[in-house]
């Protein structure tokens, strides 16, 4: 009887030492923060792509692009354009938080022919506001608070130019994404890091 007993308090001690054997780490717990992410850029058709000469994805976005440095803006160019494609929009956004999120670059009607923006890029599109200042311009990020923090750049490719009922004063993320939301045929995003 003995026996049986201690066989059976053996059963979950082997299984357990098995579970953590070498080449078998234990489970991650579902609320866990796993260091070390790789951030993967996303393409919604998997072709259009978008990308910089000076930043990887998810790589450290240089101090000339940020307002530490001279507030220049990103250049960016795309490749994989869609068919039937009309215009570009782009976006320049971070979520600090859930139900908040920053914008700092809004330009759309890019002429289709136009497929990348060299740094500090002026004269292509319109303008639209930023969340920093509410100006129609870039506005560099500052990345308040302590840590790493996550910027997203998208672009859209667009089979119409979008319309508004306000001025481009007034044009905000939120309003370009819903007044492109039934034209768009992709979008790609780059991702960048920046720490102060």
């Amino acid at each position: 009887m003995k026996q049986k007993i201690l066989a059976l308090l053996l059963i979950p001690v082997l299984i357990l030492g098995c579970g953590f054997a070498p080449g078998n780490p234990p489970p991650t717990p579902a609320n866990a923060v796993v260091a070390n992410t790789e951030i993967v850029p996303v393409s919604s058709d998997g072709i259009f792509t978008l990308a910089s000469p000076e930043v990887t994805e998810g790589g450290a976005l240089p101090k000339e692009f940020t307002c530490d440095g001279a507030s220049a803006t990103l250049p960016l160019s795309w490749s994989g354009v869609p068919e039937g494609t009309k215009s570009f929009a782009v976006v320049m956004h971070h979520i600090p938080g859930p139900d908040d999120s920053h914008w700092y670059w809004v330009l759309y009607n890019i002429p289709a022919n136009v497929t990348k923006l060299e740094k500090n890029t002026s004269g292509i599109g319109t303008l639209g506001n930023n969340s920093v200042n509410g100006e129609t311009k870039y506005a560099p990020p500052c990345s308040k608070g302590p840590g790493e923090k996550l910027y997203t750049y998208t672009i859209y490719a667009l089979s119409a130019e979008p319309t508004f009922s306000v001025p481009a004063s007034e044009v905000s993320r939120d309003v370009l994404l819903d007044a492109i939301k039934d034209i768009t045929l992709a979008s790609a995003t780059l991702n960048v890091t920046y720490t102060r």
